[in-house]
C-alpha cells in the first residue's frame, strides 16, 4: 500500500517500512510522530482520495543536508558576500498505514 502524504509543504509518496527525509520536525529520536495529511492512497491497482487515512511515523534521526553556498556580487564596486545554508531535516520510518 502506497500513500501521497504532505509534510513541511511538501509531498512524498511512501509505503509502510520506508525511510524518508522531510523537513524538520519537533521530536526526539525514538518518538512516533502521526501524519494526517494524506492526499492519496493506492492499494494495487485501486487508487482513492483519502482524507482519513493517517501515517504513523517514528523518528529516527535529525539530519542536516548538504551545504549550498552563494555569492552576491556588485558590479563596479567589486563588493563581495558569500553566505552558505544547509537544509535542516528530519528521517522518518514509516511504521504503519491506518485507512
Amino acid at each position: 500500500m502506497q500513500v501521497v502524504v504532505r509534510s513541511g509543504g511538501k509531498q512524498y509518496r511512501v509505503e509502510e517500512g520506508a525511510v524518508v527525509t522531510v523537513d524538520r520536525l519537533a521530536g526526539d529520536p525514538g518518538t512516533t510522530v502521526t501524519l494526517e495529511d494524506v492526499i492519496l492512497l493506492s492499494d494495487g491497482d485501486r487508487l482513492e482520495a483519502a482524507p482519513k487515512a493517517r501515517v504513523t511515523a517514528e523518528i529516527v534521526a535529525h539530519t542536516k543536508g548538504e551545504k549550498i553556498r552563494v555569492l552576491h556580487y556588485k558590479n563596479k564596486t567589486r563588493q563581495r558576500k558569500q553566505s552558505g545554508q544547509r537544509q535542516l531535516g528530519t528521517q522518518l520510518k514509516i511504521t504503519k498505514i491506518e485507512a
